[in-house]
This record gives structure tokens, sequence and C-alpha cells, in this order.
């Protein structure tokens, strides 16, 4: 103990520490299918050799120094600690292994990692389902980095399947996230009244929604705290990339308008089936995204530099998006939840309410501490019916050193949100992972209307000359 503080380095940063207090504890958790098991061997050397050095968090456990203040101090890591193979009964059948991995994954996202180790684990699911001959779900505490950071450290262990000296490489990022504001203040201050008092009216409308006013109580919303502590189940759909962009051919929308719109109305056709009567309730989703200001993913090393513009942390910020309602309207033309998702976003971007956000949060942690701050958002993340994010995938198919990935996919866990839906693009196909609360969600009737929703709209596109443009 006498040379703790040579062992003590870098200062944890605001938003590491409000996301590893009491009331907001949470994690990202990395799912990796392999067409191929990997052998106990090979996994302990790529976690050794590979995964470790990625990052000196993944070293480091955060003390107080002796000014109160957190740091990250380096600690001696036994991979063994942190590597859970569990074990489920040997019944060689696919169906029973998928419930076996369903009620593993269901136990996983509700527990916390001990303080005094570093804050991550990785799971290895040997047993075949009918995703993947073999998983790897990487659970890495939010204090460590955001999505993007945390991503881009699973992204640097993995290789193109095609030929492993070139670069993984990706979309367009711009075309692929839900809403991606721009950076700069003079870049993004709007250019006429009606803009300013959008964004105006939009940050007031947020800081009510994060503070006092809550979404009606609906069969997806129940307002309880303590729901990140109940059991929740993780269904996951895959959609063709091809099919969506022909979507978005169709009606002149982007990628994003045609994602957004199809989880609106999933969401409202799950709610009308359980009470018709909330097919018109007030009820928001929360989207969570970046604010940086880059068209892919760094590398770590280049994050890890003091001058990067994409430096490796929690660099968020987050919108309210009302779920529109389910009309006869748009029953009977679900294109209606499209064009509506796209004029949403497109007022969303024309405003620059999310910085305002970035400073309220600010202001908060300077005058009143990171507990404070991360109490506002536990209670901005409940006040919400849904919680979305997304990140963006290769666009060639990976491996793993020399074993094929067939699946990518993501979640969040420990926050109060009763569903959180997750979207990610990996290679041709896009993944939409729902997390939702088992005593309140039923997750098969929720991932069927999500299909629904798809089916309906993807039909209804089919119907219409190109381009359709709104009026």
């Amino acid at each position: 103990m006498d040379n703790i503080e040579e062992e003590v380095r870098e200062p944890v940063s605001p938003s590491g520490q409000y996301f590893n207090t009491a009331p907001l504890c949470s994690y990202v958790f990395g799912f990796l299918e392999l067409e191929i098991p990997i052998d106990d061997d090979q996994a302990m050397y790529l976690l050794q050799h590979v995964f470790l050095p990625i990052n000196p968090r993944f070293s480091s456990i955060m003390v107080r120094d002796k000014d109160e203040k957190m740091k990250w101090k380096k600690v001696e890591v036994n991979p063994e600690d942190h590597l859970k193979v569990p074990i489920f009964p040997k019944i060689e059948s696919t169906e029973f292994y998928d419930k076996d991995f369903d009620d593993y994954v269901s136990k996983i996202l509700i527990e916390r990692t001990p303080q005094n180790k570093p804050l991550w684990e990785i799971h290895l699911i040997k047993y075949p389902t009918s995703n993947a001959a073999f998983t790897i779900i990487f659970k890495l505490h939010h204090a460590l980095g955001d999505g993007y950071s945390l991503m881009g450290a699973l992204l640097s262990c993995l290789h193109r399947a095609d030929d492993s000296s070139l670069p993984l490489s990706f979309p367009n990022r711009k075309s692929s996230q839900l809403l991606t504001p721009k950076k700069g203040f003079f870049k993004l201050f709007p250019s006429t009244i009606f803009s300013i008092f959008n964004s105006i009216f939009d940050f007031g409308w947020s800081i009510a929604k994060s503070s006092i006013i809550e979404d009606d109580k609906t069969p997806i919303w129940n307002g309880e705290e303590g729901s990140e502590f109940l059991p929740c189940a993780l269904t996951n759909l895959s959609f063709s990339l091809d099919e969506i962009k022909t979507i978005k051919s169709k009606l002149g929308v982007t990628i994003n308008d045609v994602i957004t719109g199809v989880i609106f109305y999933g969401i409202r056709l799950y709610m009308q089936e359980i009470d018709n009567k909330a097919r018109s309730s007030n009820s928001t989703g929360l989207v969570l995204l970046s604010t940086r200001n880059i068209g892919s993913y760094q590398s770590v090393q280049d994050m890890m530099k003091a001058d990067s513009k994409s430096p490796w942390g929690n660099h968020i910020s987050f919108l309210h998006l009302s779920i529109p309602n389910l009309s006869q309207t748009s029953l009977s033309n679900p294109l209606e939840f499209i064009w509506k998702a796209q004029k949403i976003i497109k007022r969303k971007r024309n405003t620059f309410t999310v910085f305002l956000i970035e400073w309220v949060l600010d202001m908060m942690l300077k005058l009143r501490g990171h507990e404070a701050v991360a109490k506002h958002i536990y209670t901005t993340l409940r006040n919400s019916s849904v919680v979305m994010s997304n990140l963006i995938g290769p666009v060639e198919p990976m491996a793993l050193a020399n074993h094929p990935v067939k699946g990518l996919y993501f979640i969040m866990s420990g926050a109060p949100e009763s569903i959180d839906i997750a979207v990610m693009s990996y290679a041709r196909t896009l993944r939409i992972t729902l997390k939702t609360q088992k005593d309140l969600i039923d997750e098969q009737k929720f991932k069927l209307c999500m299909v629904r929703a798809f089916e309906a709209i993807s039909k209804a596109s089919m119907e219409i000359p190109n381009k359709t443009k709104i009026k």
C-alpha cells in the first residue's frame, strides 16, 4: 500500500463516475456469434494477449485517492476470474440449448460485477443454439467507455474473413445512426427563427421529461422504480439490409427513417393488442446517441491519443421522441409511421437540443456532483417508455482468429427502462435486439408485432412508385 499513489494513474472521467454509482450502474453487452467452436486454450490466449492489451482500463479498478478523487488504479489481472464458462445440461438439442442460453443471459444482464476487480467479464457459451455454434458474450461496464469505444475495442480483436490483411470497412455513419447531430455550434445554429423556437421548445420538454413529466401508464411502461433489478428477456430480429434499402429508395427517405418507423409501428401494434386505449397514449422513446463528429470507427490507439477527434470514453447524449399514435389511417397505411419518423428526425436534426442537454449535465456535475447527474439520468431513463440506441458494424464478414463470425449484436443493461432496443448492422443484415421486462412484456408477442410492422411497411412500400415525397 505504500506505493499506491504510484499505481494510480488516469483520473476517472465525470461520465465514468456517474455510470458507476448506486442509482446507475450500467453495462454494455456485446454478443459475438461464431460459426465454429473455439477451444479453451485459444480463448485464454486471445484474452491475455489480444483483449487485455487493448486498453489500460481493462486492467484497472476505480479507487479514491487521498483527495477523494476517483482514479483508475492498475492491478494484476487473473484472467480466470473474468472468464465465465457456464455448464448446461447435456441435452444435445438446439431447442433446449436456446432456452438455457436465454435463461443464462437473463441472469447475467441484472448481475453487477465486483468493484475490487476490473469491470468486465467474458462468457463463453459452448453449446450450439439456433443462431450460432459458439457464442462469446462481452460484459463491459459503461464506466469503461460508451458503445462506440467498447465496440471499437471489440472490433480491434477481429479481422476480415476474406483477407485478414485488409482493414474492416463500414457504411457511412451519418446514414446509419437513428439521429446524428451536427457538430460545431456555428454549423448547427439554426438559420431561422422557427428552428430556434424548436430548439428551445425541445430542450424545455426534454428537461421536463427528465424530471417531472412521466409517460402514460401502458402495457409497456408502469413507472415503477427498480426495474433494473427485475428479470428480463432478450430476443433478436434479423432483417435484410438490401430490403431496407429498397424501402428507403421507394419512399425517398433514409435508412434511419425506415428503422425508426418500423420500431414505432411495432410498439403501437403491441400496445393496441394488449390494450386498445394505449394506441393513443402519451409515450416517448429516448434515443441515446453519440456526439462524436466522425465518419467511422477509429482504432483504439487513435482514440487513446490526447489530440484524438474521437477520444476514448463516454461521449453520448439523448433526445426524446414522441411515439406517433396508432390511428385508423396508419393502420390502413403503415407508411404513415415512416413519414412521421422522417418528419420527427428531420426536425430534431435542425436543433441544438442535444448539446444544450450536454451543457446541463456538465453544469449539474460542477454544481452538485456525479451522484446528482446519475440520479438525473436514471429519472430520464425511467420516465420514458422505450430506450433506443444503435451502432454500425462492418460491411464484410469477419473472423476471430480464423473462426468465422456469423452474427454480432449488443444491448445495454443496468438502467430502469422496461424496454431497451438496440440496432446494429453487420454484413448484409440488420439486427434489432429487444430487452424486455419479463413480468410486464410478452416478449414473443412483442417480437411478432415488430415482424408484422416490418412486413406491412415492406409490402406497402412495394405498391407505390419510387421516391415518393412527403407533402
